[in-house]
C-alpha cells in the first residue's frame, strides 16, 4: 500500500500578492478557492474536503458555506508554522486515496502585512498553561522571540562550521530575486537585486540581512486535489502527487533543535526526503526543479544538503555560477520564492510546482517532469514530489 500517484492536483488559484489587500481573510480564501475550482472545471458544490493550517484564521465551515459547499466529509489542520507547508497536501492526498473524500481543497489566506505581522515576535503569555508556553518562555527569555532569532542562531553555527559567508547568502537572495523580476505575479517583479544591494541592506538578526528574510504578504492560494482518474477528464493536465511526507526527529524542543550535537544538519528534512524518494522511486538526480522553503534564504543551503543534492556542508559550493537558476543543474524557487514572490506559508510554492509541470510558469524549465516542494527546515517539517506522466 502506497500513497504514490493515488491523487492528483487538478486546479490552482490565487489572489494578487500585496501589502494591503483591502479585504478580509475569508474573502481572500474564497476568491482563491473559487479560482482554483474554475481552473480545474469543478463546481464548488462538488468539494467535500478542506485542508489548511492551525494558523489560518478562517473556519472551514465558514469557508465551505461561503463557496457554496454541500456535503463536507473531511477537514483537517496542520501545526508547526512553515514546517507544515506541504502537509495539507499530504492530508488531501490521503483522504482522496482512501476514499474518505473525492475533492479536497487545500487553502491558505492571510493579511500578514496589513492586519498582523509574524515578524513582530511571539508572546507566550497565556492564561492557560501548556508545554508550548513553558518551553517558548524559556527561549523568549534568552532572546529568541522571532523565527529570525531562532534560525539565525542555527545559520551562524553553520557559517562557523563550514565557512559560509554573507556573500554566499547573498547569492541565494540574488537568484531568487532574478526569478521574481521576470514573474509578473511577484511583489518584486522588475526589481532584481545586486550583491551591493544585498550587502548594503541592514542587519535584521545576525547573520540575516534584510534581503535574507521572506516578505510579509497579504494574499491567498488554493490547490484542488482529486483522483487521477477524475483529473484526466477535467480541464487541466493532471499533476500527480508522487509522494508526500511529514517528519520530526529526536530532541526537538519548541520547534527547534537547539540541544542537538549538530545544529547544522536538518535531520527532519532528511527524514522527509528519505520518505519521498522511497515512496516515489525517484532519486535527487530525477528532480528537475526544487521549490525550497525560503522563509530565510540561507536555509536553502541546509535543504539542498538534507534532500541529497550535495554533501553536508557543501551547499555554498553547489549554489555558485548560476547552478540554482534557470539553465543550472537544479533551478530553485523559479517563482522568486518567499523572499521574491510572496510569503503565503509556502502554498504559493506548491502552485509554482504545478505551473512548472503544466509548462505554464513565468520562468519555465524546459521538460520539467518531477518537482520537489519542501517546507521549513530545522523544524517539524513536510514535503512532496509532484510529477507528470
Amino acid at each position: 500500500m502506497t500513497l504514490s500517484n493515488k491523487a492528483a492536483i487538478t486546479g490552482i488559484g490565487a489572489t494578487e500578492f500585496s501589502k494591503n489587500s483591502g479585504r478580509s481573510e475569508l474573502q481572500l480564501a474564497c476568491e482563491s478557492i473559487i479560482a482554483a475550482l474554475s481552473d480545474a472545471g469543478i463546481d464548488p458544490s462538488d468539494v467535500d474536503g478542506l485542508a489548511t493550517y492551525t494558523v489560518d484564521n478562517n473556519s472551514e465551515i465558514d469557508v465551505f458555506r461561503s463557496i457554496g459547499g454541500r456535503d463536507l466529509k473531511f477537514f483537517s489542520r496542520i501545526n508547526y508554522g512553515g514546517g507544515g507547508a506541504c502537509a495539507p497536501l499530504q492530508q488531501a492526498a490521503m483522504a482522496v486515496a482512501t476514499g474518505v473524500a473525492d475533492t479536497v481543497v487545500c487553502y491558505r489566506a492571510m493579511n500578514e502585512r496589513s492586519q498582523y505581522r509574524f515578524g513582530a515576535g511571539i508572546s507566550y503569555v497565556s492564561a492557560l498553561a501548556s508545554s508550548d508556553a513553558a518551553l517558548g518562555g524559556v527561549h523568549t527569555s534568552s532572546g529568541l522571540r522571532t523565527p529570525a532569532d531562532s534560525l539565525g542562531l542555527l545559520m551562524r553555527r553553520y557559517m562557523h562550521e563550514y565557512g559560509a559567508t554573507s556573500e554566499d547568502f547573498g547569492q541565494i537572495a540574488i537568484s531568487a530575486r532574478k526569478h521574481a523580476a521576470t514573474n509578473p505575479n511577484a511583489w518584486f517583479y522588475g526589481k532584481p537585486l545586486s550583491m551591493d544591494d544585498y550587502l548594503g541592506s541592514r542587519m535584521i538578526v545576525d547573520p540575516f540581512r534584510l534581503y535574507d528574510c521572506c516578505q510579509e504578504s497579504d494574499g491567498a492560494v488554493a490547490i484542488v486535489v482529486t483522483s487521477p482518474e477524475r483529473a484526466r477528464d477535467l480541464r487541466q493536465k493532471p499533476v500527480l502527487i508522487r509522494a508526500a511526507a511529514q517528519g520530526n526527529c529526536d530532541d526537538m524542543i519548541a520547534m527547534y533543535p537547539f540541544y542537538r550535537k549538530d545544529l547544522t544538519w536538518a535531520a527532519e528534512s532528511a527524514l522527509v526526503g528519505h520518505q519521498l524518494y522511497g515512496m516515489s522511486g525517484l532519486t535527487p538526480s530525477d528532480i528537475d526543479v526544487a521549490i525550497l522553503y525560503d522563509h530565510f534564504g540561507p536555509s536553502v543551503l541546509m535543504s539542498l544538503e538534507a534532500y541529497g543534492f550535495c554533501p553536508h556542508g557543501e551547499g555554498r559550493h553547489f549554489i555558485r555560477n548560476g547552478n540554482i537558476e534557470i539553465g543550472g543543474s537544479l533551478p530553485v524557487n523559479t517563482h522568486g520564492g518567499q523572499v521574491g514572490e510572496a510569503y503565503i506559508h509556502g502554498m504559493n510554492g506548491i502552485a509554482e510546482a504545478v505551473r512548472q509541470l503544466r509548462g505554464a510558469a513565468a520562468n519555465q524549465v524546459a521538460g520539467a517532469r518531477n518537482v520537489l516542494v519542501t517546507a521549513g527546515s530545522s523544524v517539524p517539517t513536510s514535503g512532496a514530489i509532484l510529477g507528470i506522466d
